[in-house]
């Protein structure tokens, strides 16, 4: 059957959508309500507001992170929030992106939960008796601009005391739906899915037909690229922002409404998943804890939502809605305060602690490839009652003391499976790449013996790492063999020795083979065929190794 064209998907989806769109037109006959609806709290019925902060978003991804000219790989390392050692991290981080996809699925958010959050904020005053353009307060102008500077604050607020070395606009976008959420808690659920409606039609018009078979997977769980207390504070922000607005203007919606919404987001969006570090790479999910926390959540988002001003301990004078409204904003100061001394770490004070690796310089940067080493990063996080001492690194590795960075960028298995990767580095003022190149042999009975090499915009290669030997399982007039790769030659992909040995005597040593030409060594004729290593001798022939091929 002939594939059909993308344009023909295209118009398919089209076609479909306008359809679908007249149907409810026909049955609903709105009758411009819904035009009066939205020019009742936005200005032409436009949400400008979202509109300027998808700009600002959409323009620092394509100019600081150069997604001009690497649209698939926009500059990205200089952009987390490492620490507070490092301002510009702080600054950026809120409005950095890793690439496309993460791009496009915050700026999703930020079209349907900026939206509601902006109409819920309003471009006019809402209170009765308040005259549009009055005072600087009714200025729709005004409201516009605190809207967006509001916005640009939070990206700030989430840089600075998100946990780890976040990057995204995710945190903002979960304000957002904090925000809408205490007063328009049924819009909020209707985006939910709404959102996922977005997000399936994005990727239908990226991808109208797929095909794909089982593959290995290099990422972490799902819910490890999660980042769980960034989100959190972002939700926490937005509840306490709305819950204030509320009580000022005497608004609110139902508890009971606000609490399931606060409940299916929170599940929605994943904000059950507490998880720490591992050995070895691994996660830990505390499921069964973070289904308890949702529950909490919720409860403690209506309260502040619904809470009256009638008095909770009238000898003091406090209200319910006063200790609802300090209730959240003491969860919102426990959730930042905790990753202020994460932040305050010098990770890479006293050196890389990769002083026995080979490195190529990147301006302020050193990119390594290190296997089994601490992660100087995670360790530096010591979470009590969690151990993460023991936690490796193992991949090519970006280190930068004067930036506080200590980052695996390249895991191994990533590095296996793709052969060759490139790490931007830089900053505002200038750029870097660095070619990352693995070479090497598979023997029989599954050792590998391989080359690491690195090197920076086109300089000579260097040789940065290098394994054992790997011993093939056959043997052959008891003789073994063995490939490993050659200390020196780093411009030299097939710098490799096949070696042969008897009862652990060294028989012989030369360079593989080319491809096509056979050698003698240590009594054993070795021959290449293509990406194959054959040993022979008296009539008995048998395989011994394979190149690696990657992806």
């Amino acid at each position: 059957m002939a594939a059909v064209p993308p344009p023909v998907w295209y118009l398919l989806i089209a076609v479909a959508a306008l359809v679908s769109g007249a149907v409810l037109y026909a049955l609903a006959r709105p009758g411009g309500r819904w035009g009066r609806h939205l020019r009742s709290r936005f200005v032409l019925g436009v949400p400008w507001g979202t509109l300027v902060v998808a700009a600002l978003v959409v323009l620092f991804y394509l100019v600081p992170q150069d997604g001009l000219t690497h649209w698939f790989r926009p500059l990205v390392v200089p952009y987390r929030a490492w620490s507070y050692f490092y301002p510009l991290g702080i600054l950026s981080a809120g409005f950095a992106h890793s690439g496309p996809s993460h791009l496009i699925g915050n700026l999703l958010g930020t079209f349907t939960f900026g939206v509601l959050a902006e109409y819920a904020w309003s471009h006019f005053p809402t209170g009765r008796g308040s005259q549009t353009f009055r005072s600087l307060r009714e200025d729709p102008r005004a409201r516009i601009a605190a809207f967006v500077g509001a916005t640009l604050l939070a990206g700030v607020f989430m840089g600075a005391f998100s946990l780890g070395p976040v990057i995204g606009f995710s945190g903002v976008v979960f304000a957002y739906a904090g925000f809408a959420l205490v007063r328009y808690p049924l819009g909020v659920v209707g985006l939910l899915v709404g959102g996922d409606l977005l997000n399936l039609l994005y990727r239908a018009i990226r991808q109208p037909t797929l095909t794909t078979t089982p593959g290995p997977s290099f990422s972490s769980p799902y819910w490890a690229e999660i980042a769980i207390q960034g989100h959190a504070i972002g939700f926490f922000l937005g509840v306490v922002l709305g819950a204030f607005v509320l009580a000022r203007r005497r608004e609110g919606a139902s508890p009971a409404l606000v609490w399931v919404a606060a409940l299916l987001f929170a599940v929605d969006r994943g904000l059950w998943a507490v998880y720490t570090f591992g050995e070895g790479g691994s996660f830990v999910l505390y499921r069964a804890a973070g289904v308890a926390l949702l529950f909490l959540v919720a409860a403690l988002v209506a309260s502040g939502a619904g809470a009256t001003a009638r008095d909770l301990i009238a000898s003091i004078d406090l209200s319910r809605r006063e200790a609802a409204l300090g209730l959240l904003v003491a969860t919102l100061v426990a959730l930042s305060v905790v990753a202020v001394p994460y932040n305050l770490l010098a990770i890479a004070d006293g050196g890389s602690g990769l002083d026995d690796a080979t490195g190529v310089q990147a301006g302020d940067y050193t990119v390594y490839y290190a296997e089994d080493v601490p992660d100087r990063f995670v360790t530096a996080f010591d979470v009590p009652g969690v151990q993460t001492s023991n936690v490796t690194a193992s991949g090519a590795i970006v280190v930068s003391e004067q930036r506080n960075i200590w980052w695996e960028e390249v895991s191994k298995r990533r590095l296996a499976f793709d052969g060759t990767r490139r790490i931007r580095v830089g900053g505002p003022t200038y750029r870097r790449t660095v070619v990352v190149n693995r070479t090497g042999w598979s023997v029989v009975g599954g050792g590998r013996a391989y080359r690491v090499r690195l090197r920076v915009d086109g300089e000579p290669w260097r040789l940065a790492y290098r394994s054992e030997r790997a011993r093939a399982d056959p043997t052959v007039a008891g003789r073994n063999v063995s490939i490993g790769p050659l200390p020196d030659r780093p411009d030299d992909p097939n710098a490799f020795a096949v070696n042969v040995t008897r009862a652990g005597e060294q028989l012989g040593r030369a360079p593989v083979p080319a491809n096509g030409t056979r050698i003698e060594v240590g009594g054993l004729r070795i021959s290449r065929e293509q990406r194959a290593l054959y040993v022979s001798r008296n009539g008995t022939r048998v395989q011994v190794a394979r190149r690696e091929n990657y992806n």
